[in-house]
């Protein structure tokens, strides 16, 4: 065991070992002067907060899990981080490093707004969605309020004709991945947010009672003990009672990148960024496709690509709607409530194909179908649900939930959402 820690050098194991000693022998060991890291300490919080816009673009965020899994690697294995790596990594630096973090997010976010404001500036890009919304003004009693689909298809198909990079990524593409670094950067706060409460709940776990912290300071005074002992106590006080604020009352981080770019964001010379909410049915079949590859990939030889998670989009998108408050405008095009139409009437084409042919081929040809319209319909829902969530983290009350419990995506996707609050 000695020879295992030794190894990695695991100062905790060896405090145990050290602690275990002493209470069942009665052995006085030297103190091992290890760095306070731990065998599960993972990627260090300092390391990615100096390589954030590295961060986000390899790993992939996973909203409901609460964890970054590596997108690619050279090894057998991926790198995943969790809120335990985070919370020991805090334990390391302390909390300080926190709000470091977050200054280092600011910074990465601004110079990632410039570029998105600068792809809807562009004149190809935003007389499109000035046509479109136009276009959904006019018609929508005529499509039952439904953004239609196929519109929304064509906008997604024919960006590729302004060009593509050598990747063969269209601007559409590119658009998508941006939102989705957006995403992952707040998804990485969420994260911090809830390691630093991880690690104080850990270092406070010892105090007997939360609500009544006795002062140590006053009562060695009281017992008259020397200075040292006094100057002890008041720095065990300082420390418990920094402690005690930490868990009780967390940082509401994302209220504060909110409140920091809603002014700029929503200012009159960006009237360009006010129909950013049509841009959304194309970018969600854009990331529907590139989800469904990413998950056929999993089982193939060559891995490049291969993904089974991605809820940074979703985080990117409910960021970005509070920003420019457009949680009921893209509301408005009842968009989900669209595609489950599109879908179930594809589905019953089929199925009455299935019911009048009687050649084989075209049955299985009709089967395939099916089974491809079902991927697409799942796909389509843990977008839904996925982005529900995530706008749960902007709300301002209790009132504003964007979907009920008990309501499928068709019958809850009219549920207006605004606001901002943090989880």
């Amino acid at each position: 065991s000695s020879g295992i820690n030794a190894e990695y050098g695991d100062w905790r194991s060896y405090a145990v070992m050290r602690n275990l000693a002493h209470q069942k022998y009665g052995l006085k060991m030297i103190e091992a002067h290890l760095p306070s890291q731990t065998i599960e300490q993972g990627i260090d919080v300092l390391e990615i907060m100096r390589n954030i816009h590295v961060f986000v673009s390899r790993y992939s965020y996973n909203l409901n899990n609460q964890l970054f899994v590596e997108q690619s690697s050279n090894n057998k294995h991926l790198n995943t981080i969790n809120i335990r790596h985070i919370a020991n990594s805090i334990r390391t630096h302390g909390t300080g490093i926190m709000n470091t973090t977050i200054n280092f997010t600011f910074q990465y976010l601004r110079k990632k707004f410039f570029v998105f404001s600068q792809f809807l500036y562009d004149d190809h890009i935003y007389s499109r969605l000035v046509k479109d919304a136009r276009y959904f003004k006019e018609q929508k009693d005529e499509l039952d309020q439904c953004y239609p689909y196929e519109r929304a298809d064509k906008f997604n198909r024919g960006i590729r004709k302004l060009g593509l990079t050598p990747e063969g990524l269209s601007f559409l593409d590119q658009f998508r991945i941006l939102i989705t670094h957006i995403g992952n950067a707040m998804g990485y706060i969420r994260m911090i947010r809830s390691g630093g409460i991880h690690a104080c709940a850990n270092a406070i776990r010892y105090v007997p009672d939360l609500d009544d912290i006795v002062n140590l300071e006053e009562l060695t005074k009281e017992e008259e003990l020397p200075a040292d002992t006094v100057q002890a106590a008041a720095i065990l006080d300082s420390v418990l009672d920094n402690l005690t604020k930490n868990f009780a009352e967390g940082t509401a981080y994302f209220k504060m990148l909110v409140d920091v770019f809603t002014k700029s964001m929503r200012d009159p010379k960006n009237q360009h960024l006010k129909n950013f909410y049509m841009i959304i049915p194309p970018l969600t079949l854009n990331f529907v496709e590139q989800m469904m590859n990413g998950k056929e990939k999993i089982n193939k030889k060559n891995k490049i690509g291969a993904t089974f998670t991605d809820d940074g989009f979703s985080m990117g998108i409910a960021y970005i709607l509070k920003l420019l408050d457009q949680y009921s405008a893209f509301d408005s095009l009842h968009w989900f409530q669209s595609v489950n139409a599109k879908f179930s009437s594809e589905e019953k084409a089929v199925k009455e194909s299935r019911r009048k042919e009687t050649d084989v081929k075209l049955d299985q040809t009709n089967t395939l179908t099916m089974k491809r319209l079902d991927q697409y319909r799942q796909e389509f829902e843990l977008l839904y649900y996925s982005l529900s969530s995530a706008r749960i983290f902007f709300r301002t009350d209790l009132e504003d939930l964007p979907i009920e419990v008990n309501k499928t995506p068709v019958e809850a996707t009219a549920s207006p959402d605004t606001g901002a609050n943090t989880t």
